[in-house]
């Protein structure tokens, strides 16, 4: 091999290495604010369970909720595709999967409401109930993969309460066997970072206490107030939320009738698609963009209930809803009714189904170019298509087997190219 020409340059070393070490605190700012997503699983959606109503078999309960619900209203996948405007390519496996789903695992995420949804007359019993059941769930293998509470706000006509049933219930699951790695809890109707701060401290001194790791427990943000969107000096509060978490946030979940109505939306026009939803929703995902924390979308209050004609209607809504959600990167969602779970899993099964083959066949592509084939492809085009199929299996829309069939990329494969590390995704795009 010959000698490497020398290339001419007009600037001494120092001087890279000087705007290196100017920059030294950015990107140690950029690694601690933005160390992007933490490549684990992100659930299809949450279910909201009232804590007087929770019990051991809610969650298998659910599921045959649901797959009642699919007997009577739409027996077959031909009648299911009608409803929703399946294609008839995909009917049958759609429908095959969302009866699979529904009777292996038909909740991904449930949260023990102690808030809104809550009017038991026994907070601190039904705290440590909750925190049993979650604990012999997890024990016995019937859990849902991620199970936790949504306790009361830090407001002050309800922080006491809320501060002790959260004690209660971390207690409960630590003299239970420990908390369990799908544990996740939710703070409610934040409006200022100080709120955020302070539950941080909470669940600082919980750790302490119990002689925890410093950061075990993360929490969900319920973004609820139009203060929690826009501050009183015009900046985005729910950024400086994320910061006040210290890395503890996981998510953002919007509250679609809470925010509504502080905006003043009449009840009947309170939906996640209105306008005001769609501008919440976009600063939410605008602030969590690259920090690790996913955003939720919210509910529909339209109960699949009564009639089959009211059935169906409310499956189209409900289905329609979250295709839109989808659309717009909001890949979680709530659900408030067991008849929801059909039009859930049929909406996120088709999404990935209908994109499948074209995605693994540009990430394929992709791969082969990276490996000295003749086609190229942007590096941020490659983690969308890997994210993309990796949420796929993760919710049973996919199977791993013909994705490997068709990208010749394996899990970790998959991984590597969904959650590059910073450096190597700006290195390759230029």
């Amino acid at each position: 091999m010959g000698q490497q020409e020398k290339v001419a340059t007009s600037l001494a070393g120092a001087v890279s290495e000087d705007i290196s070490a100017s920059l030294v605190p950015v990107d140690e700012e950029l690694a601690r604010r933005y160390p992007g997503d933490p490549g684990t699983r992100q659930p299809v959606h949450t279910v909201y369970v009232p804590g007087d109503a929770f019990a051991a078999d809610t969650v298998r309960s659910w599921g045959d909720q649901a797959l009642a619900a699919l007997d009577e209203h739409a027996p077959d996948a031909r009648s299911f595709a009608s409803v929703l405007g399946l294609s008839d390519e995909l009917a049958d496996d759609v429908y095959g999967r969302v009866r699979a789903k529904l009777e292996r695992e038909p909740i991904e995420d449930l949260r023990v409401d102690f808030e809104d949804g809550y009017s038991g007359k026994d907070e601190d019993a039904d705290a440590a109930r909750a925190a049993r059941l979650i604990s012999q769930a997890y024990g016995d293998g019937t859990a849902a993969p991620y199970m936790g509470i949504r306790m009361k706000c830090m407001e002050a006509a309800v922080r006491d309460r809320g501060i002790r049933t959260t004690d209660i219930f971390l207690t409960g699951l630590m003299e239970h066997g420990g908390l369990p790695d799908g544990l996740v809890l939710t703070l409610p109707k934040v409006t200022y970072a100080e709120q955020v701060t302070a539950f941080v401290r909470l669940l600082e001194a919980f750790e302490k206490a119990r002689g925890l790791d410093a950061g075990r427990i993360g929490f969900e943000i319920q973004i609820e107030t139009s203060q929690s969107i826009l501050a009183a000096d015009g900046t985005a509060a729910v950024a400086r939320m994320i910061d006040a978490a210290e890395g503890r946030a996981t998510g953002l979940h919007y509250g679609t009738f809470d925010y509504s109505a502080c905006l003043g939306v009449s009840a009947a026009y309170q939906a996640s698609d209105h306008p005001a939803a769609d501008h919440a929703k976009a600063v939410m995902q605008v602030a969590a963009a690259g920090t690790g924390v996913r955003v939720s979308d919210g509910s529909t209050n339209v109960l699949p209930v009564g009639t089959t004609h009211n059935v169906h209607e409310a499956w189209r809504l409900h289905y329609g809803l979250t295709r839109r959600a989808l659309a717009r990167a909001y890949y979680q969602g709530w659900d408030m009714h067991p008849g929801h779970l059909p039009t859930r899993y049929a909406a996120v099964f088709a999404f990935y189904r209908e994109g499948f083959e074209q995605a693994a066949a540009r990430l394929a592509a992709y791969a082969g170019q990276a490996a000295g084939g003749d086609i190229a492809d942007e590096p941020a085009s490659a983690k969308a298509l890997a994210s993309y199929l990796l949420r796929g299996i993760d919710c049973g829309a996919l199977d791993t087997a013909e994705v490997a069939r068709l990208t010749g990329l394996t899990r970790v494969d998959l991984d590597g190219f969904a959650s590059p590390r910073r450096g190597d995704l700006t290195a390759t795009a230029n």
